[in-house]
C-alpha cells in the first residue's frame, strides 16, 4: 500500500533526518520526496511503500503526528487512493 506523506512547518535542522530514520526504522520505502523552503516554511511531500512495512497506516500516522508535534511541523499521512480521489478533476 502506498500513501502521501506532508511535512509544513517553520524550517529547522533535522526534519529530514528525523522523519526519514523513522520510515526506516519501520521498513518503509520512500519512493518519492520532494521538499522546499517557501518564505522560511518547510514543505515536503513524499510517497511511501508500506507493504514491507512492521506497522499499520494508523499507527504510521499517530506516531508521525506525535514526531511533529515534537518538531513543531504538521505531518500529515493519507493513503495514496484517498488522496488521487480527492484531487481527481
Amino acid at each position: 500500500m502506498n500513501a502521501i506523506i506532508t511535512v509544513v512547518g517553520s524550517d529547522k535542522v533535522g526534519i529530514i533526518a528525523k522523519v526519514t530514520a523513522y520510515l526506516a526504522e519501520h521498513s518503509i520505502n520512500i519512493i518519492d520526496i520532494s521538499q522546499t523552503i517557501l518564505s522560511g516554511n518547510f514543505v515536503m511531500m513524499m510517497m511511501v511503500n508500506l507493504d514491507s512495512s512492521d506497522i499499520t497506516i494508523d499507527q504510521l500516522r499517530t506516531e508521525m503526528t506525535n514526531r511533529g508535534n515534537d518538531m513543531e511541523v504538521d505531518i500529515n499521512i493519507m493513503s495514496e487512493r484517498v488522496f488521487s480521489a480527492m484531487h481527481r478533476v
